[in-house]
């Protein structure tokens, strides 16, 4: 299925960019007329998503996050960050909650958090090569007034 509208965007994997991606990816869904909780839950996973890609795909450099967006027909969103970082060898087991390869100092949820918020979470990685979420959502259809 096509996208009706697209966002695209890069940016370096630097903390202070993770709430401009998240607010950036919540003003463009918005042209939806999501519901505020629908609009929370979307920010949270995005927000999740990035800082993985902070903390984890680039330790110790600064490399760049892609971030895509597409709204589709009957109220679907997917989203689609990715990296070129150093990937992670065992998806299932990155997924798994408490699993964490970010130190003590995290609580390793972060997948467990989009699953969470979003209806369908996809995770794909290769060693090397980086990673790639995609977040999909379907917002609610209000009736016209």
């Amino acid at each position: 299925m096509k996208a009706d509208n697209t966002l695209k965007m890069t940016f370096p994997s630097r903390s202070a960019n993770e709430g401009f991606a998240r607010s950036a990816v919540a003003a463009f869904i918005a042209q939806l007329d999501p519901t505020l909780g629908e609009l929370a839950d979307i920010k949270t996973a995005v927000s999740e998503a990035v800082t993985n890609c902070i903390v984890h795909a680039y330790p110790g450099s600064v490399g760049i996050v892609y971030i895509t967006v597409g709204l589709y027909p009957g109220g679907k969103v997917r989203i689609r960050v990715a990296d070129k970082g150093v990937g992670i060898p065992d998806v299932a087991h990155a997924m798994e909650p408490m699993v964490t390869g970010g130190g003590e100092e995290r609580t390793g949820l972060g997948f467990t958090v989009m699953q969470t918020f979003m209806d369908r979470l996809t995770v794909r990685s290769a060693p090397g090569r980086g990673t790639v979420v995609v977040l999909e959502k379907n917002l609610t259809q209000r009736s016209e007034s």
